[in-house]
């Protein structure tokens, strides 16, 4: 499920992430998490197997040549209301920094709810920790509203 998108004369093509996009997914990731520290690459190489073998789960990127310039995560979550209807969620949207108001993370989030409605998915979720008026209109020019109240809980820092 690969598609060519046209940004000029540079073409992008938007595929699932396979093994051997890790080290560009990696790269692509400092933009999102800039003081994240760097994983260990044995973690990293399988974390990354875990997420490429898990039901329901698709890591989508845009890819200029090897660079991945746009990613986003889709999660396919079964379930037991709305007669059984699925449900996604979509996380890590990136886009690196230097590719940025291209429409990578668009073209991308446009086909992670392509994927999510072929999945018989009732709805699409996204959270953003973002409170800037250019991401939250972004993501609304994306179709999603924002009439939900979303809550997080993080794990403490063992002290």
């Amino acid at each position: 499920m690969a598609a060519a998108a046209t940004d000029g004369a540079i073409d992008i093509v938007i595929r699932p992430a396979a093994t051997g996009d890790l080290p560009a997914l990696l790269a692509l990731y400092r933009h999102l998490n800039h003081d994240d520290p760097n994983m260990d690459s044995r973690l990293a190489e399988d974390r990354f197997a875990e997420v490429l073998a898990h039901p329901g789960m698709t890591v989508f990127a845009a890819f200029e040549g090897d660079l991945a310039v746009s990613s986003v995560t889709l999660i396919v979550i079964p379930n037991l209301t709305r007669c059984g209807a699925s449900y996604a969620l979509i996380e890590n949207v990136v886009t690196h920094a230097d590719r940025r108001q291209r429409g990578h993370a668009r073209a991308l989030i446009k086909t992670a709810i392509a994927t999510a409605w072929e999945k018989n998915c009732y709805k699409a979720m996204l959270l953003t920790g973002s409170k800037e008026p250019a991401t939250l209109r972004f993501y609304a020019n994306c179709g999603f509203s924002q009439d939900k109240t979303g809550f997080q809980i993080r794990r403490p820092v063992a002290g």
